[in-house]
């Protein structure tokens, strides 16, 4: 069969299960927006390519940045969406699509204390902060997971009444000669193919992380680079609003991580950079400044010798990393070394003693060092390290959208009843790598599921509360 196609004219069989609003896609973006459409007794459809939700969204930490929420009040922490959009920008400087930027800010309290009413025990992550970010919000479920998370989302959605339909691959989208979506086609593991008639249809499915032939053409920088995402993210979305005359937008944008675990293929958190750790090359110096952002760190780090680099820190920061699974099981893959000294580091690395020596005396706290970055404090030995390199895990750019998640043509109107949010649709990263912010990836994800459910609702003449 073809690749992702937009047939015209009327879809054979839709009649026979037609729903008010499909959603290709059951990760973070499309159970939020489904779990809010259930809640308004909104008759939804879930399309999900595997036998189980969990895309972008399962093969993350699971952590989602939101700003004046219950779960900050009841901590104590002060944040409002007008500081966060202020990150959210300072990050991208200033070259984030400022309509999404105070959208996705601003639902983003509600989107959050939506899923909290409906049993997800969100705490807000503590201990340090995420680059970029000026307050602590990064909500997490107790286990500290992407695959929790999508676990709690499915779990609410369907027992809210939103229907699942899983092993089901979305191929064909039907459009009559206005551009208004009517139907989808989804291919089942036997080959058949179901098709679903639709008022609304959201693509909440994918970005073109997994695609080669685009990875290379727009995101050069990662052409060789490790893939940490899902295979889903296959450009599906581009292609389909391509071939109905959306315009695309922030195609470069990406998130890269410059700290995944080789041979062992595991995210070893950023916390390990942020609490004091350092990343040092093959030949024992450090390269750049760790606190700017793991998302850009992944060029750094690709650019080394080998495309290598070691995160180096100390029993403090151990202590903190083992509190995330990620690093748990990385360690349990035999990723983290231990050395009692320089000299056993400079060891384990290859690189001169006296180089690396030199580099940890650098390191120093109270003044700015030769990257700009300021220290706290000076690690101590014993030194614990693990081999990284750079990866990319999903893509920033895809439809261009309005605030309300709806799909633009390329003169910017919006198309009859196509939504996009999540990894379909640009996010708040602008153009480039150095643009993500911690966490951009969920907030585009749950905030513009939250938006795109009231829209679906509005298409139909529903209001949501």
């Amino acid at each position: 069969m073809r690749g992702p196609q937009v047939l015209r004219g009327a879809a054979p069989g839709a009649d026979a299960m037609h729903v008010p609003v499909a959603i290709i896609g059951a990760g973070a973006c499309g159970l939020t927006a489904a779990l809010r459409l259930a809640d308004a007794g909104i008759e939804t459809v879930l399309i999900e390519r595997d036998a189980a939700p969990s895309g972008s969204t399962a093969l993350s930490s699971g952590f989602i940045p939101a700003a004046g929420s219950a779960a900050q009040r009841a901590a104590g922490i002060e944040d409002d969406a007008r500081r966060f959009a202020a990150d959210i920008q300072a990050k991208a400087g200033g070259k984030a699509a400022a309509h999404l930027v105070a959208a996705y800010a601003d639902a983003s309290a509600a989107a959050v204390d939506n899923l909290a009413r409906h049993g997800l025990a969100f705490e807000v992550l503590d201990g340090f902060l995420y680059p970029g970010h000026t307050a602590r919000r990064m909500h997490t479920l107790p286990e500290r997971t992407g695959a929790a998370l999508v676990a709690a989302l499915e779990r609410a959605a369907t027992q809210a009444g939103a229907y699942l339909l899983t092993r089901a691959l979305a191929r064909q989208i039907w459009a009559d000669e206005d551009g208004r979506v009517t139907a989808v086609g989804c291919e089942r593991p036997d080959g058949s193919i179901d098709v679903i008639g639709c008022d609304v249809l959201l693509l909440a499915c994918n970005g073109f992380g997994g695609n080669a032939a685009m990875v290379a053409e727009h995101l050069p920088a990662m052409r060789e680079a490790v893939y940490g995402g899902h295979v889903g993210n296959d450009g599906s979305a581009i292609e389909w609003g391509a071939q109905l005359g959306a315009r695309l937008a922030d195609l470069g944008g990406y998130q890269g991580h410059g700290s995944w675990a080789t041979p062992q293929g595991a995210l070893i958190s950023w916390a390990v950079m942020m609490d004091g750790g350092v990343q040092i090359n093959r030949e024992g110096r450090r390269f750049h400044d760790e606190t700017h952002g793991y998302s850009e760190a992944a060029v750094h780090v690709l650019a080394q010798p080998g495309g290598v680099a070691w995160n180096v820190f100390d029993d403090r920061t151990l202590a903190l990393a083992r509190g995330f699974p990620d690093f748990v099981d990385a360690e349990a893959g035999q990723a983290l070394k231990t050395c009692a000294d320089s000299a056993a580091l400079a060891a384990l690395i290859g690189c001169d003693a006296g180089v690396l020596r030199q580099t940890l005396a650098d390191a120093a706290p109270g003044m700015s060092d030769a990257h700009g970055r300021r220290f706290e404090r000076a690690l101590q030995a014993p030194y614990h390290a693990v081999k990284v390199t750079g990866a990319l895990f999903h893509t920033q750019g895809g439809l261009d959208i309005d605030a309300h998640c709806r799909v633009l043509d390329q003169a910017g109107r919006a198309l009859p009843n196509l939504l996009a949010a999540g990894g379909a649709a640009r996010g708040v990263s602008g153009n480039e790598v150095s643009g993500y912010l911690s966490g951009n990836g969920l907030l585009s994800a749950v905030a513009g599921g939250h938006i795109a459910a009231a829209t679906a609702a509005s298409l139909l003449g529903r209001e949501l509360s």
